[in-house]
């Protein structure tokens, strides 16, 4: 049956054809495919020029096979199953088998770069990626269609929910529920764009395109040959060049009056021969930057350049360059094999992509791709072109940069993705410089002339584009007008971290739209290489969080509140100890979750990935803010936040405190497709919500996985983050090493021993370092001295700690021999060549780095001894890397050694003392008894001695010899004899009539003198003592 139709859509068609712009069209159906015939039947028509070339891109396969003979055995099954009439041709039968198409694998969209086709066919919509999206829209011509295909749907909004193949490698063992946020901001972001038309297999046009209701037919002002006003000039300006040589051959070549100015300036620079200048080309994708630069390179072989470098992250991204130098010098008559050769890569990874051209038509001459991080091999240059230079970090650019011509170009926004430092910080440095020439400072690039051009018309279609606006505006590629000027700069103390809700973020708001940009705008100008992708990512996945940094919000004002500093953290590990061994007994490693991962490979750990913890995946601050503490104020709110020292809940299982799902499908009414009415959501949950007002999932620790570069890790270091894995290959682009670094949270579930700031990670920390000390010699030899040394972070003062060795130092007999120790001697004393100890120097560099030769030496000194022991530098790296002289270095080394031998030779002498033979001390042990009581126990037996001596003395028996028989006369007679008066002593004697006892008095003599004699040697003996 045949059917009319709908003229707007003609129109549409049309009018891009007319002004050169793209157009686009969402087909929903199942038989949408029967369409696109009729729609690449209306383009032939409107375009004058040749049938338009088809790009059909899908993800596994296709209806009817792209290959002839299989094509016909298909149709051959089709028709025996009576799916086909024999006698009805089939029209896209004879549009697959007449029309010029080239179809492409998904997973192969690189190799049609840089290509142009009038016509693109997305299908299978859930294997669509961003970068995808604007990978294969870049390739269609103005006028071009662009025809996205889905399936049968009941309503649009079931793309809300609809599970998207990347889903996959967002979900992670305890994330696994993926939301396609992303799906409901580009169908949202469909409705709003004018040359996008939804409709469904019978071409018939759906409400979320009413704005095509209104659409006119317009007319173009050209003029008798058909050309439009920046065609004229372009026309003009060759024209005007045309007998120039070598210029007017190569502006020949240039598609845009943009271009051709551009080529202008660069041969301007080339001809001039001061080799002073710096050009930079900034523009976005598809302006054609490479090929200017490809021309001016062709320029330079004319002018007679000999030695001409060209360095981009990849040889695959001067496939253009190269090939427009080729085009150029072939413009000016050079013969490929006679007059240059091209030489290819012999990597199977580069896929033979061009690196050098040798020409010599006139002399020796050489265009050749150097890596950029091999900037130390740039000799003799006379031109150097640095193609994307904003994906090569800032440094290495900066070190490129040199007395010699220098081409720069750099992509502002673009689907590949890039950081915006380049023209931020660079550009704005190069510029500055070259108003000051007087001030010449050693080592910097003033008094150089600097050009900027800027590229604003497109090689393939027109400008103001309206699929370009569209395609810019959804995966936030043109960010940089949206990076606001901050009018008050707060102290960091008085900015709060806020969490954002991803449901409002890309619910297609006026305002989410506008905080979203600016958000991605940050990203862009910080030194992360940013791809489309990353905003699906940020959207999709169930693990990933937003919060930003804000300075006190005014609510009266209605206006969003200026962004410091955004943060995007990856909730990882809870893994089972089940699936951790059995990764680590297959050695493979899923999605997500990397530090888990990781560190289970690295200490073969399977407790560690059941933990739960958070990778910091972007931190970037606003760039009129940098390096003023925001950044620094985020990562500690942060890690307050997921400590609970911000928030007043009580303790909720981690099921209870899960985001509340909003219900995406609540805008789809009980309708049909075609009365549905799209728009976005209502009554969404707040954009931002204070940490205080949200509960923190339950983390032991907070991670970070980045480049390795001093400042970095210094900020990381800063923070009490601990290294425990380094990549042992550096990045083939940047030249860094991978770090990841962990920081452990308070947390009562596991117990931690008084271990330090580290926490549990103390022992790991050990085995990392330890580990990281002996590859320093061979993995990373290359790696800056000053960046492994803070790695390392190894103690060099001692001078509060006590002189005393380190119990684990071994004796000094099983470090060094006699002969090393007079060796050393022999070298502190100046009486040999430091070579002859140059053996030794590894040695005492482990033991103390280890910091088991407690020896306080200066940092310069440390750094002598870490260059030439532990990573095997000799003294000419030395010298280069720390601007010294060698006089200077050798005697720092003297120094050093000279400490090393002191300090070891006094160990070696306690060593050998503590062996010699000594006389044997008498030991003057105390007595069990202190000397009173000694004193007072000598008492008592001499006490209870006398009592027993006197008990024989008092026997009456014993004294009846000395009775008085008479008493009273005997008296009476002494007394008168005295002459009545007693003696003076008061004694008066009576004689006795009775016989002594002798036996008795023999016997107490003899008594009498043995206590005496006894008592006498035990008061000697107490004297003694006493004394």
């Amino acid at each position: 049956m045949r059917k009319k139709v709908d003229d707007r859509i003609r129109t549409l068609i049309e009018n891009g054809v007319k002004l050169r712009h793209r157009s686009m069209f969402v087909i929903v159906g199942d038989k949408s495919r029967d369409q696109i015939v009729n729609l690449h039947y209306m383009l032939s028509k409107a375009v004058v020029k040749s049938r338009p070339t088809v790009l059909w891109c899908y993800k596994e396969k296709l209806e009817l096979s792209s290959h002839r003979k299989k094509r016909a055995k298909q149709i051959k099954k089709l028709m025996q199953r009576g799916l086909l009439d024999p006698e009805k041709v089939d029209p896209f039968t004879l549009f697959v088998e007449s029309g010029n198409i080239t179809y492409c694998l998904y997973k192969d969209s690189e190799r049609i770069l840089g290509n142009t086709f009038g016509m693109c066919i997305l299908q299978d919509f859930e294997a669509l990626t961003p970068n995808l999206l604007a990978r294969t829209m870049e390739t269609v011509e103005g006028g071009g269609l662009i025809i996205l295909l889905l399936r049968s749907l009941s309503s649009l909004t079931s793309l809300y929910t609809m599970v998207m193949d990347v889903h996959e490698r967002f979900r992670t063992e305890s994330h696994s529920h993926a939301a396609a946020r992303f799906n409901e901001r580009f169908l949202l972001s469909i409705g709003s764009c004018k040359a996008c038309v939804v409709m469904d297999d019978e071409l018939n046009i759906l409400p979320i395109s009413s704005h095509i209701r209104s659409i006119q037919s317009v007319s173009v002002m050209e003029d008798t040959e058909g050309l439009s006003e920046r065609e004229r000039e372009l026309k003009a300006l060759k024209e005007q060049f045309h007998d120039d040589f070598p210029v007017g051959p190569l502006i020949g070549k240039c598609c845009t009056m943009d271009q051709g100015k551009a080529v202008i300036t660069f041969l301007d620079a080339i001809l001039d021969k001061a080799l002073r200048s710096t050009v930079a080309l900034i523009a976005a994708r598809g302006r054609g930057k490479s090929a200017a630069l490809g021309l001016a390179v062709a320029g330079a072989v004319a002018a007679g350049y000999s030695n001409i470098f060209v360095t981009a992250p990849s040889p695959e991204n001067l496939k253009t360059l190269f090939e427009f130098v080729c085009k150029g010098i072939n413009a000016l008559e050079y013969k490929e094999h006679l007059h240059y050769d091209v030489v290819k890569s012999a990597d199977p990874d580069l896929k033979k992509a061009t690196v050098q051209i040798n020409v010599y038509k006139q002399h020796r001459q050489t265009i050749k791709y150097l890596k950029p991080h091999d900037h130390g091999k740039l000799s003799q240059v006379e031109l150097l072109v640095i193609d994307e230079a904003a994906a090569i970090p800032l440094p290495i650019v900066k070190s490129l940069l040199g007395p010699y011509l220098v081409f720069l170009s750099s992509t502002v926004n673009g689907y590949e993705g890039t950081g915006r430092s380049l023209s931020l910080k660079l550009l704005q440095q190069l510029e500055s410089q070259s108003q000051m020439p007087t001030q010449n400072v050693e080592g910097s690039h003033s008094g150089r002339f600097f050009k900027k051009i800027e590229l604003n018309e497109s090689i393939r279609y027109a400008s103001g584009d309206p699929i370009e606006s569209w395609l810019n505006g959804l995966l936030c590629l043109d960010v940089a007008s949206y990076i606001p000027n901050i009018t008050r700069l707060p102290h960091p103390s008085e900015c709060d971290l806020y969490y954002v809700n991803r449901d409002t973020l890309f619910s297609y708001h006026k305002e989410s739209e506008t905080f979203l940009q600016r958000m991605m705008a940050l990203y862009v100008a910080s030194h992360y290489k940013n791809s489309p992708n990353d905003l699906q990512l940020m959207a999709d996945a169930p693990s990933h969080h937003l919060f930003v940094l804000l300075g006190p919000v005014d609510e009266s004002k209605n206006q969003l509140p200026d962004i410091l500093c955004v943060i995007q953290v990856c909730l990882e590990g809870q893994i089972s100890r089940k699936s951790a061994i059995k990764s680590l007994s297959e050695g493979h490693q899923p999605f997500g979750d990397q530090i888990p991962w990781k560190f289970c490979e690295q200490f073969q750990d399977n407790v560690f990935p059941t933990l739960s913890g958070a990778r910091i995946v972007r931190i970037a601050v606003h760039p009129s803010a940098l390096r003023l503490g925001y950044g620094s104020t985020a990562v500690e709110l942060l890690t307050r936040y997921y400590e609970g020292q911000l928030t007043a809940f009580a303790e909720i299982d981690a099921e209870e405190i899960e985001e509340p799902m909003v219900k995406v499908t609540e805008a789809a009414e009980k309708a049909s497709l075609l009365e549905e009415n799209i728009k976005p959501r209502a009554n969404l949950p707040p954009l931002l919500v204070h940490l205080r007002e949200r509960h923190p999932e339950k983390l032991h620790y907070l991670g970070v996985s980045f480049g390795l570069t001093r400042d970095l890790f210094r900020f990381w270091r800063k923070h009490n983050f601990y290294p425990f894995y380094i990549g042992h290959i550096p990045s083939a682009v940047t030249g860094e090493h991978t770090c990841m670094i962990l920081k452990s949270l308070n947390n009562d579930e596991i117990e931690v021993g008084e271990s330090g700031q580290s926490g549990f990670l103390a022992p790991f920390y050990q085995d990392f370092g330890q580990r990281f000390m002996r590859l320093l010699g061979s993995t990373f030899h290359a790696l800056d001295y000053k960046l492994a040394m803070s790695v390392l972070a190894s103690k060099i003062n001692f001078t509060e700690q006590e002189p005393t060795t380190n119990g684990t130092l071994k004796p000094v007999g099983d470090l060094l021999s006699p002969y090393d120790m007079k060796r050393l001697e022999a070298y502190t004393n100046n009486r040999v060549d430091y070579h002859m100890i140059l053996d030794l120097v590894p040695i005492l560099a482990h033991q103390y780095f280890q910091q088991k030769l407690p020896v306080t030496l200066s940092p310069v000194q440390a750094s002598v001894l870490f260059c030439m022991g532990l990573q095997n530098h000799d003294i000419t790296y030395i010298k280069e890397e720390m601007k010294l002289e060698r006089e200077q270095i050798l005697s720092l080394f003297i120094k050093v050694m000279k400490k090393l031998y002191d300090h070891l030779y006094g160990i070696a002498a306690k060593e050998i003392d503590a062996t010699l033979p000594r006389l044997k001390e008498v030991e003057m042990a105390p007595h069990s008894i202190s000397v009173d009581e000694d004193l007072n126990e000598a008492a008592r037996e001499v006490i209870e001695k006398m009592k027993a001596g006197n008990e024989g003395i008092l026997d009456p028996e014993h004294l009846q010899q000395y009775a008085i028989v008479d008493k009273e006369g005997d008296f009476e007679k002494a007394l008168q004899n005295g002459g009545g008066k007693l003696s003076a002593s008061g004694l008066l004697s009576v004689k006795s009539n009775k016989v002594k006892m002798e036996k008795q008095g023999k016997y107490n003599e003899m008594t009498k003198g043995k206590r005496k004699g006894k008592d006498g040697d035990r008061l000697r003996s107490n004297k003694k003592k006493k004394s």
